[in-house]
């Protein structure tokens, strides 16, 4: 396989640490507030993602020409995909104790979005990081450094398992993919951050 420029830093993102049982606990027990407003939730997590990284949209053609946030959150098609989403992320929190479990629901989500839409496996790295950011945001006072490092944890558990899900199905980045370069940062930067 060709290596391509950044995958040294992406590949080191694909091991994920081991969570505790006290982590599992903590992220069901943060979880179960922020899904009790999912919907809205979702909707800002999926504003935020496609505003600093419009190029995602291009895999979305209901809404890939949105560019105004007021008129993304009341798009019935946003907001059924941030419900779809929030969900993936709920039936991982809710089967987080079954390995298992975990595996077969990311790999179906992998899997889906590998063949079935062809999105570059780098923007569930970037989704889940707008993730935990919004999530330290809306519930301050419930993301402490010890919740923080957990869902931490959990973002790389999603990546993991979401990238191995890419490789079964023979996913292959090619050096003129269509990452742009300001994924290409946002990759880089994460990398960076990751390593220390």
């Amino acid at each position: 396989m060709e290596k391509v420029q950044g995958e040294m830093e992406i590949e080191r993102w694909e091991r994920s640490e081991e969570m505790s049982d006290a982590e599992k606990k903590v992220i069901q027990e943060t979880w179960s507030r922020v899904y009790a407003n999912c919907e809205d939730v979702g909707v800002s997590i999926l504003i935020r993602f496609f505003v600093n990284f419009p190029s995602a949209k291009q895999y979305f053609s209901q809404f890939k020409h949105m560019e105004d946030p007021l008129e993304m959150e009341r798009s019935l098609q946003l907001r059924k995909h941030a419900r779809r989403v929030m969900g993936a992320i709920n039936s991982v929190v809710e089967n987080i104790f079954d390995p298992e479990k975990v595996s077969s629901v990311l790999a179906l989500v992998g899997k889906a979005h590998a063949v079935k839409h062809k999105v570059e496996p780098v923007y569930f790295k970037i989704l889940t990081g707008v993730l935990l950011e919004v999530l330290e945001e809306e519930y301050p006072n419930e993301f402490t450094p010890e919740v923080q490092r957990a869902w931490a944890k959990m973002k790389s558990l999603i990546c993991t398992h979401v990238t191995a899900a890419y490789k079964e199905v023979g996913w292959v980045q090619y050096p003129n993919s269509t990452m742009n370069p300001q994924v290409a940062a946002a990759v880089a930067a994460a990398a960076g951050a990751a390593a220390k």
